[in-house]
C-alpha cells in the first residue's frame, strides 16, 4: 500500500496541536468544499481532507500513526513495521485487520471509526471504556505459564494540545495453553468511570515473539532438526528441543531430507494439545581434512548413485 502523509494533507507541522490540526482541517475544508469551489480536483482533496482529519484530528489515531513511523513519503510503497502495535493502548473493539488493508483502513479496524475526537457524548453514569493492546509473549510462557509484568504505552494529550505517550506498567498473569490471538481480560484497568467501581476492562490480544527455533500455526509448532547423513541413513536415537525441555525421538533408517516426524501432544498445550512436527534437515560434514576427503572419496566409491538421475527427465 501506499503511505499518505496527513500532516502534509492538512498542512501542519508534526508537533502541531490538536486546536493547530482542527483549524487548518476547517480552513481547507472551506476551501476545497465542493459546493464552493470550481477547482477540477476539490471533490477528491476534499475526501484526503476528511480522511487525514479522521486520524489526525482522534488523538489515539494520531498517536498510532505516528508511531508507524514518519519517515516515510508521501506515496511511497509501505509496510507497517512488524508489530508496531505491540504494548499501543487505545480505545475501541480490538484490532481485527486483516487481509490486505488499505492504509486509513488499518485506523477504522484497529479504533472501529466511532470514537475519539468524533465520539459521542456518554451518559453522565456511564461504564468507562474498555482499552485494548497487543502484548508479544514468549512461546514458553504458553507452555509453562508465567507471571509478567508489561508496560503500556498510552497516548495522552496536554493541557496546550499536544499528544504524546505515557508509559503504565501491570502485572500480568499468563495462563498455560494460550494461542495467538487469545485476549486476557484484565477487570477494571480500562477506561476511568464516571463513579467508583465503572472502569472498564483492558483487554490484551496475545501474540508470540518471534522464535529462533519453533514455528508457531494455532496449537501445533515445528522446528527444523539438523541430522548427520548416517542418522538420516541408519536411523538414530537423537533428543529433539521442546519449549518446555527436550524429548527423546527416533528418526527411522531410510529418512530424507525435508521429512516431518510428529511428536503427539507435544504442542501447545490444552485439552486437546497441538503436536510438535519435527522436519529432518541432512547437514554435509565439511571434506576440511585428508581423512574426511578420502571418507568422501570411499563414499564415492561405494554407491553407484547419481543424484540427478531422474532430474533432467
Amino acid at each position: 500500500m501506499k503511505y499518505k502523509d496527513y500532516y502534509q494533507t492538512l498542512n501542519v507541522e508534526r508537533d502541531a496541536s490538536q486546536e493547530d490540526v482542527k483549524r487548518s482541517y476547517r480552513k481547507l475544508a472551506r476551501k476545497y468544499h465542493p459546493d464552493v469551489s470550481k477547482l477540477p480536483d476539490a471533490e477528491d482533496r476534499f475526501k484526503e481532507l476528511g480522511e487525514a482529519y479522521d486520524v489526525l484530528g482522534d488523538p489515539e489515531k494520531r498517536a498510532a500513526y505516528d508511531r508507524m513511523g514518519s519517515e516515510w513519503r508521501n506515496g511511497q510503497d509501505f509496510e507497517p513495521p512488524p508489530n508496531w502495535d505491540e504494548g499501543f493502548e487505545f480505545r475501541g473493539a480490538g484490532n481485527q485487520a486483516g487481509g490486505q488493508p488499505d492504509f486509513h483502513d488499518i485506523f477504522e479496524k484497529m479504533f472501529g471509526g466511532a470514537h475519539g475526537a468524533h465520539a459521542r457524548q456518554r451518559p453522565v453514569d456511564a461504564r468507562g471504556e474498555d482499552h485494548h493492546a497487543k502484548v508479544l509473549i514468549d512461546l514458553e510462557d504458553s507452555y509453562r505459564g508465567a507471571q509478567r509484568s508489561i508496560s503500556l504505552q498510552v497516548p495522552v494529550m496536554d493541557a496546550q494540545g499536544h499528544v504524546s505517550l505515557e508509559t503504565r506498567t501491570l502485572n500480568v498473569t499468563i495462563p498455560k495453553g494460550i494461542r495467538a490471538g487469545q485476549h486476557l481480560r484484565l477487570s477494571g484497568q480500562g477506561g476511568a468511570g464516571t463513579t467508583l467501581g465503572t472502569a472498564g476492562d483492558l483487554y490484551l490480544e496475545i501474540a508470540f515473539r518471534e522464535h529462533p527455533r519453533f514455528q508457531v500455526d494455532g496449537r501445533d509448532v515445528s522446528l527444523e532438526l539438523p541430522v548427520a547423513p548416517w542418522e538420516a541413513a541408519l536411523g538414530a536415537q537423537i533428543a529433539v528441543p521442546t519449549p518446555d525441555g527436550s524429548v527423546e525421538m527416533t528418526v527411522p533408517a531410510g529418512s530424507s531430507g525435508g521429512r516431518r516426524l510428529r511428536l503427539k501432544g507435544k504442542g501447545v498445550p490444552a485439552s486437546q494439545p497441538g503436536d510438535l512436527y519435527v522436519i529432518l534437515n541432512i547437514v554435509l560434514p565439511p571434506a576440511d581434512s585428508d581423512s574426511a576427503k578420502a571418507a568422501y572419496g570411499a563414499m564415492q566409491q561405494a554407491f553407484n548413485f547419481d543424484p540427478r538421475a531422474h532430474f533432467y527427465r
